[in-house]
């Protein structure tokens, strides 16, 4: 766009090109010009989606300035304007052609400041409703360095707004990610200094980093996924701004889902100090259990020789629903309450089934439904038992996706009509036991048998619990540090339940009944893993921490409403253990509810 720019503005400004032999070359160019405009925003939908991409990067409003420069200008051209009315007067400059050239120009111009302001916000913000990143000037410090003796290299990311609000903001990540660079735009364009590490090991695939060599794990990059890096993280930061901006911040805050979620409890049970606020949503906490939750289904699954197609499953999830969806008085795609949800998977066996998107068709059967609720399902020990009187592991809700934890991959041959499935298990808990546990690269996960899970749930938590479990329920030095807790999580999280949050919330207040002081959680009903669904997605939640944190305003409710859908919905989510109960009316109004 740049170069094709740079040609138009010479020749709209060099007399050379203006003879008839050169018209045909110039249209070109400038048709050129404008075809341009349509490659970065097909590359942007592809990658995001174009309601992602027109919500977040904003990109309609400069392409209609583009256009309408285009438009205008070609018109112009078109009706020779104004030399028309002026005959002789206007041969060289005024000219239609030179006004539809200045106009193409103001056209590139307009397209090129779009790319540049919308760069940052092609990726999303965590925890935050949709929105376009716009505005933004920052000053980015980015610091390498090492811990002596560890041979590790870690990059921190650090970006100083200069528009700071005095606040700062640690940013967390996902998976195998310590840190989300994507994320640091939106808390930088909203004034806070924004902080990210790679944890040091980047964005590299897992066998690089996880095993030094076969049978050895790397301690030290384990430690600085774990926990290291993140307190790193937040002390660097506020050198940083302390170097850029004179003084420290007054206030600092940790956002993260996921990954992020466990890191921001992680951060309140080992670095008490460092954050005043931390918003941790879906959090994977209790890790040395919950990632080989991840895969009960698929170890159902090969245990038991059966692999019912996704779609298959789908249409079991999709009965649930249909089954429990109007418990509450409501119909609206999603369960208000799943706990009141008894659906059996095995009532529908024998229906017919059909995915118009695969071509897949059939009879619910029985070893479907098994690994449904297998799906559902806490994990026990082979015989029954309890781990502490506390399950293994929680499955997701009824009628949560199933597509993380229970997938298959399934095919057909040519001169065939039987579909042939295979399990797709879950890569991240796939490759904690290959690497952390077999510490095997080669390690075959589809020949796990039943009672060599438990042991491998046994050796997870023996070798691992106390440098990645995240499961201290002892909060006291956060308390005490005046540092706030605020965590929300979907009900509908196709990958961690809220339960395994619940049961970490329970110890906390068994040791400390006064939690509501600075710990709250709340279930946000009908919400995928961090984001998505048909339900209420609380994106302001930063908003009400902070009024927590700097005004003493503890959050009693949540406003969340739907995002993406034919019409908007309200509520105000629920502190837990209360649970949100439609009272009659409107569905769509927060008024329609109330907390029970």
């Amino acid at each position: 766009i740049t170069i094709f720019g740079a040609i138009c503005a010479y020749l709209t400004l060099s007399p050379k090109v203006r003879a008839p032999k050169w018209i045909a070359f110039r249209a070109l160019v400038f048709v050129l010009l404008g075809l341009s405009a349509i490659i970065p925003v097909i590359h942007g939908v592809f990658l995001y989606g174009l309601t992602t991409v027109n919500i977040r990067i904003a990109f309609v409003p400069w392409l209609l300035t583009e256009g309408l420069m285009y438009i205008l200008g070609a018109s112009i051209y078109a009706a020779r304007f104004p030399e028309s009315s002026y005959p002789g007067k206007l041969d060289i400059w005024g000219s239609s052609h030179q006004i539809f050239h200045v106009l193409v120009d103001l056209g590139a111009a307009a397209h090129f400041v779009a790319l540049v302001h919308s760069a940052p916000a092609s990726e999303r913000a965590l925890n935050q409703y949709p929105e376009a990143v716009i505005g933004l000037n920052v000053c980015e410090a980015n610091i390498t360095y090492t811990h002596p003796g560890q041979n590790d290299t870690i990059k921190t990311s650090i970006w100083l707004p200069l528009n700071w609000n005095g606040r700062m903001m640690g940013i967390g990540g996902g998976g195998w990610m310590t840190g989300y660079y994507f994320a640091l735009p939106w808390p930088a364009s909203k004034g806070y200094a924004a902080v990210m590490t790679d944890g040091g090991h980047g964005l590299s695939d897992t066998k690089s980093w996880e095993l030094k060599s076969p049978g050895n794990v790397d301690w030290a990059l384990l430690n600085d996924f774990a926990s290291i890096t993140l307190d790193d993280a937040a002390t660097l930061a506020k050198a940083a701004t302390a170097a850029f901006y004179g003084e420290r911040p007054k206030f600092s805050y940790f956002n993260g889902c996921s990954t992020g979620g466990r890191q921001g409890y992680m951060m309140a049970q080992r670095y008490p100090g460092q954050y005043d606020g931390i918003l941790a949503t879906a959090p994977g906490i209790n890790w040395d259990r919950m990632i080989l939750g991840l895969v009960h289904p698929q170890v159902v699954m090969n245990q038991k020789k059966i692999y019912p197609p996704l779609c298959e499953i789908d249409t079991f999830s999709a009965a649930a629903i249909s089954a429990c969806d109007e418990l509450d008085g409501v119909k609206d795609g999603f369960i208000l309450d799943p706990s009141s949800c008894t659906f059996d998977p095995m009532t529908v066996v024998g229906q017919k089934f059909n995915c118009s998107s695969t071509g897949i068709s059939g009879i619910l059967s029985v070893d479907g439904a098994t690994i449904v609720s297998a799906a559902w399902s806490s994990v026990r020990t082979e015989d029954g038992r309890l781990l502490n009187g506390r399950p293994l592991s929680y499955g997701p809700n009824r009628g949560a996706p199933l597509l993380g934890i229970a997938d298959t991959i399934c095919s057909s041959s040519d001169n065939s009509s039987t579909t042939s499935c295979t399990g797709n298990p879950l890569s991240i808990a796939v490759e904690w036991i290959k690497y952390y546990l077999a510490k095997d690269e080669t390690f075959d996960f589809s020949q796990i048998k039943r009672r060599q899970y438990d042991t491998l749930f046994r050796q997870s938590i023996n070798q691992y619990s106390s440098i990645i479990g995240t499961s201290d329920a002892d909060l006291t030095d956060f308390k005490e540090s005046g540092g706030k807790l605020l965590t929300w999580h979907g009900l509908d999280d196709q990958l961690l339940s809220l339960d395994n949050t619940v049961e970490y919330w329970e110890r906390v207040k068994e040791q400390d009944p006064e939690i509501d002081g600075y710990y709250r959680l709340f279930a946000a009903p009908g919400v995928l893993h961090c984001a998505g669904g048909s339900g209420w997605f609380p994106g302001n939640a930063m908003d009400s921490l902070v009024d927590w944190v700097e005004r003493k305003v503890a959050p009693d409710h949540l406003k969340a409403r739907t995002v993406g859908g034919e019409k908007e919905r309200r509520v105000e989510l629920c502190r837990w253990p209360a649970k949100l109960v439609f009272l009659g009316g409107d569905a769509d109004v927060a008024e329609s509810y109330a907390c029970k």
